[in-house]
Order: structure tokens, then C-alpha cells, then sequence
């Protein structure tokens, strides 16, 4: 659950202040949350994938490495 709430802090003043989102930062925000989310579902394929390649070639991910020249 995303939290929709701002913390504001005059370092001058000291005076906090918590307010709800406008409905513009909601927007960025969920926008952002879901860039966030599609990336980490890429990065899970792309893993997947090259887990699926190695055992296809029968090799490790070490072995991969040394003949790619990796580190």
C-alpha cells in the first residue's frame, strides 16, 4: 500500500508539516510505483531467461562467465 502522505520540514522555522498528496503527486507516485514494479518484473525475466539459456548449454553461470570473458 502506498502511503499518500507528504512530510514537510522548514529547517528555518522548524515547523513539520504532514499533508495528503494533491492529486498530481498521487499521479507521480503511482506512475513511479509501477515503473518500479515493471522493472523489477524485466529484471525477474531476463534471470529467468539466462537460467533457461545456461541449462539449456549445459553450463553454469561461472562457466558462461570465463567463456564471455566476464567477471
Amino acid at each position: 500500500m502506498i502511503d499518500y502522505t507528504v512530510t514537510e520540514h522548514n529547517a528555518e522555522t522548524g515547523e513539520v508539516i504532514i499533508r495528503e498528496m494533491t492529486n498530481e503527486e498521487k499521479n507521480l507516485t503511482d506512475l513511479r510505483h509501477q515503473n518500479w514494479l515493471k522493472e523489477i518484473e524485466d529484471t525477474q525475466k531476463i534471470a529467468e531467461q539466462k537460467t533457461a539459456l545456461l541449462k539449456k548449454l549445459g553450463i553454469t553461470e561461472e562457466e558462461a562467465r570465463l567463456l564471455l570473458g566476464g567477471n
